[in-house]
């Protein structure tokens, strides 16, 4: 399992590094990031939740416990995330960095990874790990950027970012089609397919691009905060919550996979556009994924070691 994880999450270390040579190098104009951060946001990253969510095979999979699960963690640790505000001493829209490298997600290293572990009930798993997630993490990052962003918004602004947000928008999408049971038609599912995929490269690609160390030392608070809520209290938060609600199993083991998965490069394409602070996003998500390479295998392992994973 640990080599699983390793292999999952070298890429993603791989590509972030590439964005940051190609950026350095002036391979590329710098007009060209922030044109491709909007096309993965707008289109790319909502074109993998609206597949992934559709076209899911869901039988035989403790939809329920898992969902409710996963929702009542994230809700717990965002709720730690912003009682324990006060203490952290970064401004408002570094905070809403700090808030989104606590709850978000990579979606295509947990997908791997489940889907390595349990075939194609895994591959179901993280679909129900997606569709219980994604809108829950979505809102609650609008919510905090309209509180504490650059840009503060009114609660009609909320309200239409909410609703027009194409992450929370592809997800229910994707849910409908899935409880409708109609499929997607022959010509549009792989076009769907091969926008999701592109949307893990060019957004690590812009993660790498965007990391700046010059303000290095100012990040080390907020960072290790971020992955604190993310390698210990996530994962802790999700145990607790399963053992509740009697989630065991291949279910348990990719609850926790998603919960202690690193920040998605999702999070810095929604800093760029909400007002937030985007350079120390990009070195969350950086140093999260580093820091993955062993959160992850030793939170695994010491899972295995109290209940049966297979």
């Amino acid at each position: 399992m640990t080599g699983a994880v390793l292999l999952a999450l070298l890429p993603v270390v791989l590509l972030t590094a590439l964005g940051f040579a190609l950026r350095r190098r002036r391979f590329l104009a710098d007009a060209f990031w922030p044109q491709a951060e909007r096309l993965g946001y707008f289109v790319l990253l909502p074109s993998l939740f609206f597949h992934s969510l559709a076209t899911a095979r869901v039988e035989a999979v403790p939809v329920g416990a898992l969902a409710l699960t996963l929702i009542l963690s994230t809700l717990v640790v965002a709720g730690l995330v912003v009682a324990l505000r006060p203490f952290l001493r970064v401004d408002g829209p570094a905070f809403t960095s700090v808030f989104q490298g606590s709850v978000r997600f990579n979606n295509y290293v947990g997908l791997t990874l489940a889907a390595g572990l349990f075939g194609p009930k895994g591959i179901a798993l993280a679909a129900i790990c997606n569709a219980a997630i994604v809108p829950t993490v979505n809102v609650l990052c609008v919510l905090v950027f309209a509180r504490h962003g650059a840009a503060r918004l009114t609660p009609r602004a909320v309200a239409r970012q909410l609703a027009t947000n194409p992450l929370i928008v592809s997800s229910l999408a994707g849910m409908a089609v899935q409880l409708l049971g109609g499929g997607l038609p022959p010509g549009l599912e792989p076009a769907l397919r091969s926008l999701g995929a592109a949307s893990l490269p060019i957004g690590l690609l812009c993660v790498g691009a965007a990391l700046d160390f010059s303000g290095a030392r100012s990040w080390v608070g907020p960072v290790a905060s971020a992955s604190a809520m993310k390698f210990l209290a996530m994962p802790a938060a999700t145990v607790l919550m399963a053992f509740c609600l009697g989630l065991h199993g291949p279910a348990l083991t990719t609850a926790v996979l998603f919960q202690v998965l690193p920040t998605a490069s999702s999070a810095y394409i929604l800093a760029r556009q909400l007002g937030g602070d985007a350079p120390l996003m990009a070195g969350i998500t950086a140093v999260q994924t580093v820091l993955a390479l062993v959160a992850m295998p030793l939170v695994l392992i010491g899972l295995s070691a109290f209940v049966p994973m297979g």
